[in-house]
């Protein structure tokens, strides 16, 4: 158990890191207020769980030690819906109600539809590798 911790760890950094720098890059191309950066990042964590899971509980060779490093740390720490819910009251407090709706909406509808994706990814990984 206590070597998982440091798998975690060392996977929330790095996520941590990637998120940090994937939004900054995209947050600072746009001129809106709107929260893209956040937007794509939780897009993508949706995507990469999705195949990462799909395909590693479907395959013995991925151990757990794997799985926790890529999927409790690494995209525990890439993905952002608690920043989500900050960034969204934050646009209804500015008053910008038509970009917190549309930023709810894409947030739970693209996500679901890049895991869907994900999913559907891992499960063709799995039929290519074969028995």
């Amino acid at each position: 158990m206590s070597s998982l911790i440091w798998y975690v760890a060392l996977g929330s950094a790095a996520g941590g890191v990637a998120r940090y720098l994937v939004s900054a890059a995209i947050q600072s191309r746009l001129a809106t207020t709107f929260p893209a950066g956040t937007l794509v990042v939780n897009i993508t964590g949706s995507l990469a769980i999705g195949i990462v899971l799909r395909y590693a509980l479907g395959s013995a060779e991925v151990g757990p030690e794997m799985r926790m490093l890529l999927v409790t740390g690494f995209l525990g720490g890439y993905t952002t819906l608690s920043a989500f819910s900050y960034e969204t009251l934050t646009l209804a407090e500015r008053g910008e109600y038509l970009l917190a709706g549309a930023y709810v909406l894409a947030s739970v509808v693209l996500p679901l539809l890049g895991t869907f994706t994900g999913m559907a990814i891992g499960d063709a990984l799995l039929r290519a590798r074969g028995p």
